[in-house]
């Protein structure tokens, strides 16, 4: 299972992407910017389980990310992935970070975002 400490050291080195956590309501949503535009390209967040429909109790870890609609599209499909939580649900998909989207996908996507917000 990919934990949020993974994904921040992954955009650290790859991006050079610090995450910056701008909600002082939500004080663990750590969100991932280009370091020069400041443009989002992740949202790393500590979400109840019922928001998105999954069972059991407490919170679970997910990211938002930005893809190709047709990937989005695909991806909501799968186990492992919502439409966007907070986000433009035609542009942005949310994987959960509960070992159902492997780390390698979970880098991929994050790179895909990353291109995409360029």
């Amino acid at each position: 299972m990919i934990t949020r400490s993974e994904i921040i050291a992954y955009a650290e080195k790859k991006f050079d992407a610090k995450p910056d956590y701008p909600f002082e309501k939500y004080p663990r949503y750590a969100v991932l910017r280009h370091s020069d535009d400041m443009k989002w390209f992740g949202l790393i967040m500590n979400v109840p389980r019922e928001r998105l429909r999954l069972e059991g109790e407490g919170e679970v870890d997910v990211i938002d990310v930005k893809c190709h609609r047709a990937k989005v599209d695909d991806l909501k499909m799968r186990p492992g992935f919502r439409p966007a939580y907070h986000m433009n649900k035609e542009h942005w998909l949310t994987a959960i970070l509960d070992g159902s989207v492997s780390r390698k996908d979970v880098f991929a996507l994050l790179e895909d975002s990353y291109e995409l917000t360029k």
